[in-house]
């Protein structure tokens, strides 16, 4: 059985633009925040909302403090105003797309044309747009109620963004038809457009389809009734308690898509179920390859073996004989950290990979005590290589758990400090330790001394792990954002993010022939040109959305790692 992700599943612009207002108003200010009506229909969102002190208010009280956002449909103008005059500070979080058909129908209400709106007269956008139609506005919910309007002198046709466009095009051609004199402006979001086609051609080809999202979304109910126009099985859940698997036995490719509103973690999960329920079905070699896969990338012993396999492709880019010790250190070190700073930051992975998070709870007295004994292992081989390296060990452990203890800010405000807190700061230093223990170390071990060539080395091997943590950032951004973390993918933006990890691949894939050119490294070294060359490769499927499932993406990123001590092992023993 196969599953098939929609490229187009997740958070649209405007809501995601009106999630992260929230929440970035929630981690920057301690004043009482709320919102008028529910930001986004989503009820796990406005939980989640909730438990960062976010409420929702339905009536405007006559006196009023703290900050109010304003939700992603809108509001009337004069709903606005009166939150104003309560005492609200306003933060409008509305669409874009929604302020640009409020813009539309204000602007003609006022030259006197009758504002005409396709959408669901019930709706907070269309009650929104209502507002700002004047009193010869009007809702339309079918071709009926359309053709029962009287004849306007002067008239404006607008959609509610989310409206289907089947349904528009039917009201275009009514329009063209019986009244050519009226204005028509399409104002469907292009995202809404392009969701309704992609499920469209979903449909066409997969045996039955899951939609996610709330069940009061009017957009995520549009998608399921396109996914059952195609006769095939289409579910509408919220979560993936909600899939009922007895409805999808006979399926043998089932697509997966989303409404608007919908976060990605709650996609995650419902994939994340449906795949492990599917690969009980797909033999006994596949289930065992699967569940051995999930269990060595989520305990991180794969990333430990792509440590040492990093250290073993340094040692032979720096000309250095290979050292268990310096491999061993490198290995142990990295499984020690990384376990232990995802354990104590498990609250992350609620929102960025469920299933990491239901593992680390299940498993957390194992993984404490793989987390302890490979860093007495990392200490005990570096104190064999000597006393100064098991300082230095000793030193960047301390400063791997000191990393996430915050301190509250001045008079209990919600803004703490902490190295964990300075924007980026996960990402770079990850990298400088990763390039320390799989470059520096061994170098200064063998020859006491740091040459060029050592430098060149430590700067690629940290760019490879920059590169590396960096994507997986990006991955993360909607749980960074929630718990207040500045990484580089929210600094930056997610495009901006992946232009720099590309400028950077090229520049790893260019370092090693221009040392090789100036004589700093070896000719054979050369063959580690691939890893980067791939990554990059990688980075592009990724932005195609070729790979969705979370395992899948982080087996094959650590992958790299091993790569290049395969190349290395193989460089020693041929060249």
């Amino acid at each position: 059985m196969k599953v098939t992700v929609a490229k187009t599943a997740g958070f649209c612009m405007g809501v995601r633009r009106a999630v992260e207002m929230a929440f970035d108003a929630a981690n920057a200010t301690t004043a009482p925040i709320c919102t008028y009506g529910p930001l986004i229909h989503n009820p796990q969102v406005l939980s989640l909302l909730e438990e960062k002190g976010i409420f929702v208010i339905s009536e405007i009280p006559e006196a009023a403090e703290g900050l109010v956002i304003i939700r992603a449909h809108g509001i009337p103008p004069r709903e606005r105003d009166a939150l104003v005059e309560s005492g609200f500070e306003v933060i409008d979080a509305t669409c874009p797309r929604v302020v640009r058909v409020q813009s539309i129908i204000s602007r003609h209400a006022r030259q006197g044309y009758a504002p005409i709106i396709v959408g669901d007269r019930e709706h907070p956008e269309v009650v929104g747009l209502l507002g700002y139609a004047g009193e010869n506005g009007h809702v339309v919910e079918s071709m009926e109620a359309l053709e029962r309007l009287p004849d306007f002198e002067k008239a404006i046709i607008v959609t509610q963004t989310t409206q289907n466009a089947a349904f528009f095009e039917k009201v275009r051609s009514w329009a063209l038809q019986n009244h050519p004199g009226y204005k028509i402006f399409n104002t469907i979001c292009d995202s809404t457009e392009k969701r309704q086609a992609e499920v469209k051609a979903l449909a066409a080809n997969v045996d039955a389809v899951i939609v996610v999202g709330g069940y009061s979304s009017g957009n995520t109910r549009r998608l399921a009734e396109i996914a059952a126009e195609n006769k095939k099985t289409a579910l509408h859940v919220e979560t993936a308690s909600d899939v009922d698997i007895e409805n999808l036995t006979d399926a043998r490719h089932i697509g997966i898509t989303a409404g608007a509103s919908t976060p990605n973690w709650i996609i995650k999960q419902v994939y994340q179920d449906l795949e492990a329920r599917l690969a009980g079905g797909r033999g006994v070699l596949y289930r065992f390859a699967y569940t051995a896969m999930r269990f060595l990338v989520n305990s991180n012993l794969y990333l430990a073996a792509g440590a040492g396999s990093l250290t073993l492709a340094c040692m032979w880019l720096m000309g250095l004989p290979t050292g268990a010790a310096s491999v061993l250190v490198a290995a142990l070190y990295i499984l020690s950290m990384h376990t232990a700073n995802q354990m104590l930051e498990r609250q992350y992975d609620r929102y960025n990979d469920p299933y990491r998070a239901e593992f680390y709870h299940k498993n957390r007295l194992f993984l404490t005590g793989l987390a302890s004994f490979a860093a007495m292992g990392a200490l005990a081989a570096s104190w064999w290589m000597g006393p100064l390296f098991f300082v230095i060990v000793l030193c960047m452990s301390a400063l791997g758990l000191l990393y996430n203890i915050e301190a509250e800010g001045k008079n209990g405000e919600r803004k703490r400090t902490g190295l964990k807190n300075l924007p980026g700061s996960k990402t770079v230093l990850t990298a400088l330790a990763w390039g320390i223990v799989a470059a520096l170390l061994p170098a200064i071990y063998t020859n006491g001394y740091l040459s060029a060539a050592d430098v060149l080395v430590f700067a690629w091997a940290a760019a490879m792990v920059l590169v590396r943590t960096a994507y997986f950032d990006i991955m993360d951004m909607q749980g960074s954002r929630i718990m207040g973390r500045g990484t580089i993918p929210i600094i930056l933006g997610e495009k901006r993010t992946i232009r720099l990890l590309k400028a950077i691949l090229a520049a790893m894939a260019a370092a090693l022939p221009l040392g090789w050119a100036f004589g700093i490294l070896d000719a054979p070294g050369m063959l580690l040109v691939i890893c980067p060359l791939l990554m990059g490769l990688f980075l592009h499927s990724y932005e195609r959305k070729l790979i969705f499932s979370t395992i899948h993406r982080g087996f094959v990123m650590e992958s790299f790692f091993l790569l290049a001590g395969i190349v290395a092992g193989i460089g020693m023993l041929l060249l």
